[in-house]
């Protein structure tokens, strides 16, 4: 069974279909949700005075939706509050958010077949500004702990000003695709003899040890879960 047909999947639309290498797509949801938990950044592009713009930003997915911040003055998190049209009916900022990981260099015998090992995950949809104080907490505590997994219980919460400084918009994972390369280069038969070496460099994230900061108080122990990153 391929991935695509494994349930509950994501609805392929036209906007998720691939024009290539359509075999490389996946919408089943442990794919799709794999690669979103295993990054930090995702891209955020929308259309600003007609003309396209993308911000890398942080993220966290709590069940089928996304959550991004940024300050109140970001003109594409005050835009997801406003309304659309001339019906003023239709809330939200139209955007594709994109999350991508580097796993290997492929190198082939000809420059035409060099690739690039990858997951990828891209989202369209309609993202809405969070304005329920609670869900807006529960999502930056989420944006904490995706980044480091129990780092929001172990830190001061926002207080009134620093929320109110904080926009948070949030994107439901509808219209959601997954794309995937692996293996090694994908050279032509005449190619295989020639004298240049073919294969994979993988590629991986490493953490160091953890630097304390200079004032940190005397006595303060390593949070237990900054070790199992290394």
């Amino acid at each position: 069974m391929t991935r695509a047909a494994q349930a509950p999947s994501y609805a392929p639309t036209e906007r998720t279909v691939p024009t290539r290498a359509r075999e490389r797509a996946a919408y089943d949801h442990e794919t799709v949700h794999a690669i979103l938990d295993s990054a930090y950044l995702c891209h955020l592009g929308f259309i600003r005075d007609g003309a396209p713009v993308v911000l890398p930003t942080l993220f966290a997915r709590v069940e089928d939706r996304l959550y991004l911040h940024g300050s109140t003055g970001s003109r594409p998190l005050r835009e997801a509050g406003r309304a659309h049209g001339t019906d003023g009916a239709a809330p939200g900022l139209p955007v594709c958010v994109t999350v991508t990981h580097v796993d290997g260099i492929v190198l082939a015998r000809s420059a035409f077949h060099h690739s690039i090992n990858y997951r990828c995950v891209v989202v369209h949809g309609t993202a809405h500004q969070v304005t329920d104080t609670a869900e807006k907490t529960a999502a930056l505590d989420a944006l904490v702990d995706h980044v480091l997994p129990g780092r929001a219980a172990d830190s001061r919460p926002g207080n009134d000003k620093e929320l109110a400084a904080t926009a948070v918009i949030r994107l439901d994972l509808r219209e959601v695709s997954a794309k995937i390369r692996t293996g090694g280069p994908n050279d032509e038969p005449e190619d295989l003899s020639l004298p240049y070496w073919s294969g994979v460099l993988p590629v991986s994230p490493v953490y160091g040890a953890p630097i304390p900061s200079d004032d940190l108080a005397p006595g303060i122990a390593e949070p237990a879960y900054l070790p199992g990153r290394r």
